[in-house]
């Protein structure tokens, strides 16, 4: 399994080592967007929309917009700055709580926490104890350089780290429209609900539970391969040096040769009104 981060659970004065994996995986089929002429996938290029030119990554800024439409730039220096402010390498218990306490609105993405080298011992110390004492640990750590709040507690063994919504990212379920606020429910039609509720009651197990759309297109992708339904997208042609080269001479000529055009019909008309307005003889 990837370790994708590496660093310690602090909780009082004890420091467990631990590496993180991710205990979930995306497994939504994607599709690369082709040009139908020639069947080759487009690329997408970052285009200033006033210079009309294409931007590199070095000419890049951080920029936040404001009410009015401004932006008050960030550099990185001073984003950097208020990193090291925060230990970046720990999950940081704030407090222990009853689980239940929690509504699962908070829940964002799960990551298995293992031991890494000379933290066994802890480790396994800390998750006894989170197991006897049926409680979870709120922390909060850094992750791709924002600050997560976070929930650890024991799943099937291993220490599982939950990354949770922080309060204010839960939009107000009152903003929801049109829900009833009194109860217009009938006692029979409220008997046959709760009757089929029991009728339909089971243990939940997730792997009867499997996601059909997708099973669909991988067999439609497959029975399409299969059937050699398969095409095959032209090969980019390689520019060298020289060919750039002549390209962006040739585009200045042409930008010249408008220039000079532009010039020249300018100039016409002023011509044409001095031929237009003889002197008069004289008399």
């Amino acid at each position: 399994m990837h370790t994708m981060w590496k660093g310690s659970i602090q909780f009082g004065l004890v420091s467990i080592p631990i590496k993180m994996h991710a205990a979930t995986e995306d497994k939504d089929i994607s599709f690369r967007t082709l040009h139908e002429k020639c069947k080759t996938p487009i690329r997408y290029e970052k285009v200033c929309p006033v210079c009309e030119e294409k931007v590199e990554k070095d000419d890049l800024v951080k920029g936040y917009e404001t009410t009015s439409g401004g932006f008050v730039i960030v550099n990185q220096e001073e984003i950097n700055s208020l990193r090291k402010e925060t230990n970046e390498k720990a999950v940081e218990i704030l407090d222990f709580i009853d689980i239940d306490e929690i509504d699962p609105i908070y829940f964002n993405r799960s990551y298995y926490l293992g031991p890494n080298e000379g933290g066994s011992k802890a480790y396994s110390l800390l998750r006894k104890a989170l197991e006897d004492s049926r409680k979870v640990g709120v922390a909060k750590i850094m992750i791709r350089s924002k600050e997560q709040l976070a929930l650890v507690r024991v799943y099937n063994n291993t220490l599982l780290m939950e990354t949770l919504h922080y309060p204010d990212e839960i939009r107000n379920a009152a903003d929801v429209p049109n829900v009833p606020e009194a109860e217009n429910v009938e006692e029979k039609e409220l008997e046959t609900a709760k009757l089929l509720i029991d009728q339909l009651t089971a243990a939940f197990k997730p792997e009867k539970y499997e996601d059909e759309y997708r099973q669909k297109l991988l067999n439609l992708i497959e029975a399409k391969e299969n059937g050699e339904e398969v095409v095959e997208s032209k090969e980019e042609p390689r520019k060298d040096n020289v060919t750039d080269l002549m390209e962006a001479l040739q585009a200045s000529v042409d930008k010249n040769k408008k220039k000079t055009t532009d010039k020249k019909t300018k100039k016409a008309p002023a011509a044409k009104k001095q031929q237009t307005s003889p002197k008069k003889k004289a008399t």
